[in-house]
Order: structure tokens, then sequence, then C-alpha cells
């Protein structure tokens, strides 16, 4: 399953909210050498409960806005995980 995500690095604290379309994750981290995608996923499957190694990035590394592929979980799934989260 893919999933659009927007990403707020440099945030206040780790959080994952349910938007219309996708994901809204804000991170700690700031996005350097790639320590943000890995906080990313890492937040991720904390968040459902998922194997890190399930989780994918496999469109917009670089930038804000990326498209998330997530193994072995549906998209209505992920919606009721992250909106219990909330």
């Amino acid at each position: 399953m893919r999933i659009n995500v927007r990403v707020i690095p440099r945030s206040n604290k780790n959080v994952v909210a349910w938007q219309e379309g996708g994901l809204k994750v804000h991170l700690t981290v700031p996005p350097v050498n790639g320590t943000a995608n890995a906080a990313l996923i890492a937040l991720l499957a904390r968040s459902l409960a998922v194997h890190k190694r399930d989780i994918q990035i496999v469109h917009g590394a670089t930038g804000r806005l990326k498209i998330v592929e997530i193994k072995g979980i549906s998209a209505e799934t992920v919606e009721r995980k992250v909106k219990g989260l909330q």
C-alpha cells in the first residue's frame, strides 16, 4: 500500500496525524544526511505496529512530500490506527 506523507522537520515533538489523502508527520530531527527519513520510518513503524523493513520511501526522499510504501497493511487500517493515536 502506498500513501502520501507530508513531513515537517524540526518540530517540537514527533506526531503522526491523518490528513485527507495521506499522513502529516511532524519530526523533531532536522533534514540532514537522511536523519529525517530514518526518523520517519522508525516513527511510522512504531505508530502502525509494523517492522521498519516493511516501510520504504519510494518517492521524494529529499523533499517534504513523500510517497511511502508500507507492506502488510491496508489504507483503512493505517487511517484507523493513526486516528486512534490522536
